[in-house]
């Protein structure tokens, strides 16, 4: 990768990281998203093994997949009461949609299947973008929206999530 790209795309991270943390509409905090997505996918396949752009296809498939919910989730909740604040979050379909969105993008029990995948095909460094950076803008909706959504779920994936990480990363011998 040629620094010119390295630079565009580690500041493109940080634009987007920027961009997700400070918004109070949900289309800019999509659009947060979708940069942080683009931005880490030349990291990911930086290195051209089929390992590597296998991981690549795995991570876009579903930050789009998440990123489309996200968007639905918002859309529907501003037909049913018509804000687009992030803070005013109410339709409880939007919220459960939202839920699984946000646990999408962490890798969160139930859908964590594809993270170990990812960081298995992507250098170390890239790696741990995914595992820190990366995790920052979800989580920052999560906080702005935590209010509206169901804690006794949040928490439930969050020890499931823990305990499970835990005992499955005593079986991971290639990370």
């Amino acid at each position: 990768m040629s620094p010119h790209a390295k630079l565009i795309s580690s500041l493109s991270l940080l634009l987007g990281t920027t961009i997700t943390a400070s918004s109070t509409h949900w289309v800019m905090a999509w659009t947060g998203l979708e940069i942080n997505t683009l931005a880490i996918i030349p990291f990911i396949s930086k290195s051209h093994h089929p390992r590597a752009i296998e991981a690549t296809i795995k991570y876009f498939l579903v930050q789009a997949t998440a990123s489309a919910l996200l968007l639905f989730s918002s859309t529907s909740n501003a037909w049913a009461t018509g804000q687009w604040d992030i803070t005013q979050l109410t339709h409880p379909t939007s919220c459960l949609l939202l839920t699984i969105a946000i646990s999408m993008k962490l890798g969160l029990v139930p859908f964590h299947f594809w993270f170990p995948e990812v960081l298995q095909g992507s250098p170390m460094t890239t790696a741990l973008l995914l595992s820190t950076i990366m995790k920052l803008p979800p989580i920052t909706i999560l906080f702005l929206t935590s209010h509206s959504l169901n804690p006794t779920l949040l928490t439930a994936m969050a020890i499931i999530s823990t305990a499970l990480g835990g005992w499955m990363g005593l079986n991971q011998t290639q990370i």
